[in-house]
């Protein structure tokens, strides 16, 4: 069940209850046993769903959730609010917090836990029902409750009288809190077990690269320390608990920072946690990070380069029993000129993981293969590639050969031939006239052949040995 709070110390909070009420099928009900300020007296249920009302304004509350029928079964909490700022037409979601002193309700260095998952959805659905005219972002974490014994998150409407009175935004923030049904509080894309949230640090109060993490990627934010409040809150060294305190109400182990911070990074990574770029965890995805990090400590990292092909590890073929080859650099550069989709899909489809070069958008250097044949599906795709360019195209021991007859400028230069239109005409398969003599296309023709070689893993030749990975480290032996 989810939670709505709405207070009575806030007029664009008694607006949004109202709206929220007109939009489905409420049933009323009385609860005689606490004070009506204080969650009691009437209160609304639809499916999935309890509204209750207190008077104290949201930023100064404890922990509502005891208020609700059911506290053991409430998935997350949601605040509905008014935002306040210069800041025009805003539509806003973010949880609730304090990484420096507690000025606006809450504990000093406190954080309620956070729905990094009901918050990514919450923002994705504001961006769909907001009016035309409203902006929509996140913000960082900057005031109270911190005391929820559940998860919570606020979204607000802002930013000023004439939008806490506005219906039209009201009912779009409505809306966007009703479509939550059946969200859980944490994002697990596809069954991962792990959450996939991360910690933001640094920026200003409303952060453009949590926001893409947010609308942009597999990942999910928990709570946000912007470079305001992280000078709230001082050295980050005499303050290791509160940056602790973070990642522990965001479910989060990871961390991507904003800025040139070492002093905050060097206590991240002292506490166990990790600092990853947003590039990381676009290329990251929902991939197991077991499987990332044994491909990262086997090839190259991310930041190097590295990327994920679409074979997925199974029981049958476990991060022990991958083997590490060497791409064939020259023959998916050859591949490449001919259709650079087509050889990107290929090692993309045959591989784990690959190394990249030309910011990282060819393939080169070393992959990850998890079957014994992949290897020679990728030459076989590659080859085939080639086919439209030669005239033959073979596959040895030794690599890949291709054969084809062609124009060649040095013969029709001897002829007599002059650069320039003659040449093209010649090469098009044309007879052209030099001196009053004909010179054909055959008679500037040679034969070109090109080799493409490829290390054949161990299992393709008899004198090899293949390198494969086992917990990250690498060691020779036949396959």
């Amino acid at each position: 069940m989810i939670g709505i709070v709405v207070s009575r110390a806030d007029e664009a909070s008694t607006h949004l209850g109202e709206q929220l009420r007109a939009v489905g099928e409420w049933t009323a009900h009385e609860d005689g046993s606490r004070a009506d300020g204080d969650g009691g007296g009437t209160y609304y249920t639809t499916e999935g769903f309890e509204l209750r009302e207190f008077d104290t304004i949201h930023i100064e509350l404890d922990d509502p959730a005891p208020a609700f029928s059911t506290p053991d079964d409430l998935d997350f909490l949601v605040f509905v609010s008014r935002h306040a700022g210069d800041t025009g037409r805003l539509l806003t979601a973010h949880v609730t917090g304090n990484f420096g002193p507690a000025e606006y309700g809450g504990a000093a260095g406190s954080f309620a836990r956070a729905a990094p998952g009901a918050h990514k959805v919450v923002v994705d659905a504001l961006g769909e029902h907001a009016p035309d005219d409203y902006e929509v972002g996140i913000e960082c974490t900057h005031h109270g409750p911190t005391a929820c014994s559940t998860p919570s998150m606020f979204v607000e409407l802002g930013s000023g009288e004439e939008q806490w009175q506005d219906a039209e935004a009201a009912r779009a923030i409505a809306e966007a809190v009703l479509d939550l049904g059946g969200t859980a509080a944490d994002h697990r894309p596809d069954g991962v077990a792990d959450p996939r949230h991360v910690v933001g640090f640094g920026g200003g109060h409303y952060t453009p690269r949590c926001e893409r993490i947010v609308t942009d990627t597999n990942w999910a934010v928990g709570h946000i320390g912007s470079d305001w409040q992280l000078d709230a809150m001082g050295d980050p060294a005499a303050n290791r608990e509160v940056i602790d305190a973070a990642f522990a109400a965001s479910a989060a182990g990871i961390a991507v920072v904003d800025g040139e911070k070492p002093d905050l990074e060097g206590v991240i990574d002292d506490l166990g946690y990790r600092v990853v770029s947003e590039t990381w965890l676009r290329t990251v995805g929902t991939r197991p990070l077991a499987v990332v990090d044994a491909a990262e400590a086997a090839l190259s990292t991310v930041a190097e380069g590295l990327r994920f092909g679409d074979v997925s590890v199974t029981a049958d073929n476990p991060t022990e029993a991958w083997t590490i080859v060497s791409l064939p650099d020259d023959l998916i550069a050859a591949a490449n000129g001919i259709d650079t989709a087509a050889t990107l899909a290929a090692v993309v489809e045959t591989t784990v993981a690959y190394e990249t070069t030309e910011g990282a958008t060819l393939p080169a250097g070393r992959a990850l293969i998890a079957e014994a044949d992949a290897f020679d599906q990728l030459i076989d795709r590659l080859a085939e590639l080639l086919v439209t360019e030669y005239e033959s195209v073979e596959q040895t021991a030794e690599g890949v050969v291709c054969r084809d007859t062609g124009f060649d400028p040095g013969k029709a230069e001897t002829l007599g031939v002059p650069e320039g239109p003659k040449f093209g005409r010649l090469a098009a398969g044309e007879t052209v006239t030099v001196n009053g003599r004909e010179i054909t296309p055959e008679s500037v023709e040679s034969n070109r052949v090109e080799r493409f070689s490829v290390a054949w893993p161990a299992a393709e030749t008899a004198d090899a040995a293949a390198e494969t990975v086992s917990d990250g480290r690498l060691t020779n032996g036949e396959r």
